[in-house]
């Protein structure tokens, strides 16, 4: 299991939840290559209202069939982790945000875990 306290990076990647990547969602095919890379985690949040360098707000208080709402993924890891993935998110990431912040890692522990 991977051990993760004290200094780490977190790369939050702002998209739409009707972005796609290859005919499935942009977000499913970033965490699956979070995973691959061995990141220690990853985590995607819908957001129920939002705009960005398009200017258009997305809500879903409107009644409509093509809602495209926020999405936030949010990684996790040691710098050297996350600096190694950001190309990955060049390749993927054509429309939205990616930022990185210094954070600082309290409690990390799986389930099944006896930490």
């Amino acid at each position: 299991m991977t051990r993760l306290t004290g200094r780490a990076l977190r790369v939050t990647i702002f998209i739409g939840e009707n972005d796609i990547w290859h005919h499935k969602p942009l977000y499913t095919e970033i965490v699956h290559r979070a995973h691959k890379a061995g990141l220690a985690g990853a985590s995607v949040f819908r957001g129920i209202e939002g705009f960005g360098a398009s200017s258009l707000i997305h809500t879903s208080r409107l009644l409509s069939l093509s809602e495209d709402l926020p999405v936030a993924i949010v990684i996790v890891d040691n710098e050297e982790q996350v600096r190694a993935f950001l190309p990955q998110l060049d390749e993927l990431v054509s429309e939205g945000l990616v930022i990185l912040d210094d954070c600082e890692v309290i409690r990390y522990v799986g389930r099944g875990s006896n930490a």
